[in-house]
């Protein structure tokens, strides 16, 4: 009998951890497919984040590293540079990337590194309780933000596919979402194109996801995609950003 669906060669078979509902797993599984489908397995090195992916290196079928909160983009530029030959990926959460390592991104962004980065978005500090994170929505209750974010306070949700596409360095920045079919579909095709970029040269690739975190968000995975889809999505728009062309 023909196979038509399975398990990528490039995700292990440990059991993740994951909440129900979370979109990790989904995206895991998105980022496993393209390495198989380039064949680019065997010369893929990961850099995971602090946060919930913490323990990705479980996950997936390639080499793993772990970096110090905020720091892969940096370990990702050493390792790349030393071994350009070498597919190089971070993958981060909005604390790990938009807040301790704000820094790191932006001049790995600013200097055209040829690093591949995914970024979840889901809006707060998952791992450790649900605080309110750089990309927190206005009025979002979190539990360091009990009576909604307000502006005049705490300022507003960054924009980071909109920040490092200014950048000349930045050769593709993209965001997408993972709450319906199509935007997994679109999703796939984004992280594919960010390797493809990373493939050619062209520079630093960034690929911003919008994810669900039922848990945190008091909701059920259902209504989680929903949230996605009527609060992230008007205010952090899908589409690519950045396209650089080849030289």
């Amino acid at each position: 009998m023909k196979k038509v669906f399975q398990k990528p060669e490039s995700l292990t078979d440990a059991k993740n951890h994951y909440c129900p509902g979370c979109s990790h797993g989904l995206i895991h599984r998105l980022i496993a497919e393209c390495m198989d489908e380039m064949n680019i397995r065997e010369k893929t090195i990961g850099i995971c984040p602090v946060g919930c992916s913490v323990l990705a290196y479980d996950y997936f079928n390639c080499d793993m590293l772990e970096a110090a909160h905020g720091r892969a983009p940096a370990i990702a530029t050493a390792i790349k540079r030393l071994l350009p030959d070498r597919f190089l990926f971070t993958y981060q959460g909005d604390g790990d990337l938009a807040s301790i390592g704000m820094a790191e991104i932006v001049h790995a962004s600013a200097r055209g590194e040829k690093i591949t980065v995914i970024f979840v978005n889901n809006t707060l500090y998952g791992m450790t309780g649900g605080q309110m994170a750089p990309t927190t929505l206005l009025g979002q209750v979190t539990t360091t933000s009990p009576y909604g974010r307000k502006a005049e306070n705490e300022g507003y949700p960054m924009k980071m596919a909109e920040l490092l596409s200014s950048n000349e360095g930045s050769a593709y920045i993209c965001r997408t979402a993972v709450n319906n079919p199509a935007n997994i579909n679109r999703t796939k095709r984004a992280i594919k194109k960010a390797f493809q970029v990373q493939e050619k040269g062209l520079g630093f690739s960034m690929v911003e996801i919008l994810s669900a975190c039922p848990t945190n968000w008091g909701l059920n995975p259902l209504d989680a995609m929903k949230w996605i889809e009527d609060n992230m999505v008007p205010y952090y728009p899908l589409g690519e950003f950045k396209v650089k062309e080849e030289q």
